[in-house]
């Protein structure tokens, strides 16, 4: 009679029996070593900074480059951040005087310019824990929302909840401007999504130990919390602020009258005022400066002109007509797209001024109705013209104008 070589249960007592060379294992015992074989990974898979091979700056950059077209200058940035990051993090502990501290970074860049895609790319290769956090859910505590605690309980489960890992992790918090002081009065009202929160990451961004609840949530006096200490955690925020431009116009000329007022001053390119942005455009904005002082690292990503949306459309690894490629091939159908559809694409991206987001909305309307009706037909292969494009284009402008 058949049975378990591990337990010893027969068959009939058992969901599935499965046969080996000389025994038989059941499908409990196969659960019960999968979780200790699971468990066992675990504990080799704790993050070992000493064991981890540092990539130099540019190479760091070179990486960046297979997924990010053009930002030159923030992936310049970006990659020092994140080298010196781990070299503070092997420095042996000394009583030497100097000690390194951590640079945190504010990127500042129009909607769909890469923000986040630059950190998502950048957790793809690092060797320490790294999470992604929206500052539009943050209130301080107390209110409707999440506390601001809970950005370190993200990170603790990035972490497999090592503490130790955690403490040596990289957070990106995403739309950071979303926090900005509402008024300029800070004593009008209560301010609890904006300057609350801002003074709430004041001892995040410093460097303190933090109780943090293990579930996230709302802390109780009965919940076990777990204390982690943020001082070598590195912070990278990230925000369009919408509007800075005019806060940068203004910093700019504000010698309109007196002797000097007829001088002539530097060249400035009006289409990209970003370039020039300083903490008091940040302060000026509604950002508190101690928040500020705690960001010293600022940089900005460039608006996309019309030649690197073009390449955006087809040169990253995971570039959007790649994908397309892939998605129609999984049907067997080889896609194909036209030169003119692609910069046809790119012409509606600049009109809507959308960013590299507007890319993917466009080809989705160009796309809906090939992917409704070619799966499932004999179709061997497809290519998209100039004409099928604006086609579907005018008919959803029709659409839109219809309903409005």
């Amino acid at each position: 009679m058949d049975k378990c070589s591990f337990c010893g249960r027969s068959r009939k007592d058992t969901n599935l029996l499965i046969a080996g060379v000389s025994g038989h294992i059941c499908d409990s015992c196969i659960e019960q070593a999968h979780s200790i074989l699971a468990e066992e990974f675990k504990k080799k898979d704790s993050f070992d900074i000493n064991g981890v091979k540092v990539l130099k700056p540019m190479e760091i950059k070179n990486f960046l480059d297979q997924y990010v077209i053009g930002q030159d200058e923030a992936k310049k940035f970006l990659s020092v951040a994140v080298y010196n990051h781990y070299k503070r993090l092997m420095q042996p502990p000394s009583s030497e005087e100097v000690e390194i501290e951590k640079s945190n970074i504010v990127l500042v860049g129009e909607t769909g310019t890469g923000k986040t895609l630059l950190a998502r790319t950048i957790a793809r290769m690092l060797h320490v824990p790294f999470t992604i956090v929206d500052a539009t859910v943050l209130t301080e505590a107390g209110y409707v929302g999440e506390d601001i605690e809970s950005i370190l309980t993200r990170l603790l489960q990035a972490a497999d909840y090592n503490v130790e890992a955690a403490e040596k992790g990289i957070v990106f918090i995403d739309e950071i401007d979303k926090i900005a002081r509402k008024g300029d009065n800070p004593s009008i009202t209560r301010d609890v999504s904006g300057e609350g929160v801002q003074q709430g990451l004041l001892k995040l961004l410093e460097g303190s130990i933090v109780n943090v609840p293990p579930q996230g949530g709302r802390k109780h006096p009965d919940q076990k919390m777990i204390p982690v200490n943020t001082k070598n955690i590195l912070f990278v925020c990230g925000g369009a602020f919408d509007g800075i431009e005019r806060k940068i116009g203004q910093r700019l000329n504000t010698r309109v009258v007196g002797y000097k007022a007829g001088e002539k001053r530097y060249e400035l390119d009006a289409n990209n005022l970003l370039q020039y942005i300083a903490p008091q455009d940040l302060k000026s904005f509604g950002l508190i400066p101690e928040i500020i002082g705690r960001l010293p690292v600022l940089t900005y990503l460039n608006p996309l002109n019309r030649d690197v949306l073009r390449k955006i459309l087809t040169e990253p690894k995971n570039s959007i007509v790649k994908q397309y490629v892939k998605l129609f091939q999984m049907d067997k159908i080889e896609l194909e797209f036209e030169e003119e559809v692609l910069d046809y694409i790119v012409d509606k991206s600049l009109e809507f001024k959308l960013g590299a987001r507007g890319l993917r909305s466009i080809c989705e309307t160009i796309m809906m109705d090939f992917m409704f009706e070619t799966p499932g037909t004999k179709t061997g292969k497809l290519k998209v013209t100039l004409a099928m494009a604006r086609e579907k284009i005018e008919k959803a402008n029709m659409i839109l104008l219809q309903a409005s």
